[in-house]
């Protein structure tokens, strides 16, 4: 019987541990380690909407946006999760329609889609606004907020797989590049 008590709070500062260290590092900005870490432990804390949003928050701001949707399909038990997955669930559909737009020539300009203030977001807004038109090599959009703040987006192709590159700059000096598949 000791041997179950000892079992059960092992596992739960375990678990604590864990989550703890999720946050931590989130706080800290290491993003793509917690998407990592969430991704490792997600069927032992998919119950956990807490872990679950975190881990998705640390891979959508490390852009391995393509992991979102599990998260976006175990999110609903909360008004907080259910909210968390509808954020996630636009922004996965914007970069599934902006990279289909640059690859396949696909026509977006009939879209009326929710916004959000993640990067992809705001580029796809950008995009959408150009209406229909003939492909270009590359887009540059000026941010409507902020005028010293741009985007550049373009694909950069591969030997299996191009890739969607949206780089953002502040005034001339490249702040990030975001890389999509």
């Amino acid at each position: 019987m000791k041997l179950i008590i000892l079992f059960i709070l092992t596992y739960n500062l375990f678990a604590y541990d864990i989550k703890q260290n999720l946050f931590t590092l989130y706080q800290n900005k290491k993003y793509e380690k917690v998407c990592s870490i969430g991704f490792n432990n997600f069927q032992k804390y998919k119950q956990d909407e807490e872990f679950v949003s975190l881990y998705a928050f640390g891979c959508l701001n490390s852009d391995y946006i393509d992991r979102l949707a599990i998260p976006i399909a175990t999110l609903k038990f909360s008004k907080e999760a259910r909210a968390n997955s509808a954020y996630f669930s636009v922004i996965l559909m914007q970069k599934k329609l902006l990279y289909h737009a640059l690859i396949d020539g696909y026509d977006l300009s009939k879209y009326i889609l929710p916004s959000t203030d993640y990067v992809l977001s705001r580029v796809f807004d950008l995009y959408i606004k150009l209406g229909k038109h003939e492909p270009r090599a590359f887009y540059l959009f000026e941010d409507p907020t902020d005028m010293k703040l741009s985007y550049k987006l373009y694909i950069s192709k591969g030997d299996r797989v191009s890739k969607m590159v949206i780089e953002e700059y502040y005034d001339t000096i490249i702040l990030k590049r975001h890389v999509y598949w």
